[in-house]
């Protein structure tokens, strides 16, 4: 992660050369009452998330999967929904990490080698974008290790630096938590509270707590960060909720992570919506996409008892679960499988199939699920409102999906979807009974 000089008045080169010294002004609290003042051109607000290859402690960690989606994805689908942007960058020196920005509609800098050294801070990743950018006059730096960040997060902040005048704004958490004075080692001394009086120690739902940041975001004007500060002027803090406050540079633990992310992540502006029918390429999903011969000219494939289960558990909780396939399979062989499920192959136009399948239940494509790793299922992948590849799916099946399988085909990517799934299901309904 690139590091953040946070809270501290600093000594910075600015791109003129000097540098810049001082205090910044005192931190004012968020009214959120501020009137808004017309403009004829609003000032270019620019999303700038920054994404260096070569991190120490997990590689490429930007861009590693967490919950299905590269862990970048989830900032940048929460920037170019929130629509406060008039651009959304990624500033970054590495090749796979530009591809992926891409894909997901972002634009990107390439970093010079001078801001991408381990001593390099994220001021001056920032000054040398704005060195390249002169239409930008107010950068959001938004931390690509914050994957529950929401939309409506950055919508607010906008609010504040545009309508209300801060110049620099940045993200908190609040945490109850009781603080002591270090000692060091080999000193007899003894340590003395912080933050309360241990004789009247105060129960959780009588203390406010203490605002801590949470590393989520960074907003401040040109002029501001041209002075070497990445918080100053007329200052103010937004307090986050504590579910979205999730940085994994801190959760080091990626499992817990993805739980945190699949409860509160924000996954895109439709609403999820309850899943009736699963529909899974055989090839290459259901198996490995290996065929065997026998010496009777017999086919033989290949498949894994968690991804029958995985079928059994869909079916159990009353979606239906359906075969495709383009290719001429053995139905015989098929059945043997004893998957009782419907299935159709020598299909040329999986698409039209799916279609007919979703008119004959009345459903909408926001209630099919799909799992398929061929270009041959791609516009299926894009219409289902929950899609996912295995692993070692194509190219074109990758970016069409909302969830790469950790999982290879026919080694436990149905069951691995399956249990994607049944998470995000969780959520429909949860946020159904509300």
């Amino acid at each position: 992660m690139d590091s953040v000089e946070k809270g501290a008045a600093t000594s910075v080169s600015n791109p003129r050369g000097r540098p810049s010294r001082g205090r910044p002004p005192k931190l004012q609290r968020n009214s959120r009452g501020g009137q808004g003042r017309g403009v004829e051109k609003p000032p270019h607000l620019a999303a700038l998330i920054l994404a260096r290859g070569g991190s120490k402690g997990i590689p490429l960690k930007n861009i590693k999967h967490l919950a299905g989606v590269p862990l970048i994805g989830w900032v940048l689908r929460a920037a170019l929904d929130s629509g406060v942007f008039q651009s959304v960058w990624v500033s970054t020196d590495h090749d796979e990490i530009e591809n992926v920005a891409k894909q997901f509609g972002a634009q990107v800098h390439r970093r010079s080698s001078e801001a991408s050294k381990d001593s390099s801070t994220s001021l001056d990743a920032i000054i040398e974008f704005l060195n390249y950018h002169n239409e930008v006059d107010i950068v959001g730096n938004i931390q690509a290790t914050s994957p529950c960040l929401h939309p409506t997060d950055l919508q607010k902040v906008a609010e504040m630096i545009r309508e209300e005048g801060y110049d620099s704004v940045f993200s908190v958490v609040r945490r109850h938590q009781f603080r002591w004075g270090e000692i060091q080692k080999g000193v007899r001394e003894m340590t003395e509270p912080l933050n309360l009086n241990p004789a009247k120690r105060p129960r959780r739902q009588d203390w406010d707590g203490e605002l801590y940041e949470n590393g989520s975001f960074y907003f401040a004007k040109r002029h501001l960060i041209e002075m070497g500060y990445l918080q100053g002027g007329k200052m103010a803090y937004y307090e986050m909720r504590a579910e979205h406050s999730v940085d994994i540079d801190v959760d080091i633990d990626w499992p817990i992570a993805e739980q945190r992310v699949l409860r509160f992540g924000y996954f895109g502006k439709e609403k999820l919506k309850e899943i009736k029918l699963f529909v899974c390429n055989i090839d290459g999903c259901l198996t490995n996409g290996h065929i065997y011969v026998s010496g009777d000219q017999k086919e033989i494939i290949s498949y894994d008892v968690k991804d029958a289960i995985g079928i059994s558990l869909l079916k159990k909780s009353g979606i239906e679960v359906r075969l495709i396939s383009e290719r001429a399979c053995s139905k015989q062989t098929l059945s043997s499988l004893k998957l009782d499920c419907k299935m159709e192959v020598s299909v040329p136009d999986k698409l039209a199939v799916v279609d007919e399948w979703r008119k004959e239940m009345g459903l909408c494509w926001k209630e099919v699920a799909y799992l398929g790793n061929e270009v041959s299922d791609e516009e299926c992948l894009k219409k289902a409102g929950l899609s996912g590849v295995p692993a070692d799916a194509c190219a074109a099946a990758q970016k069409a999906v909302g969830y790469i399988c950790k999982s290879y085909g026919g080694r436990g990517a149905l069951r691995e979807f399956a249990e994607h799934v049944f998470l995000l299901m969780e959520k429909v309904i949860n946020s159904c009974q509300k």
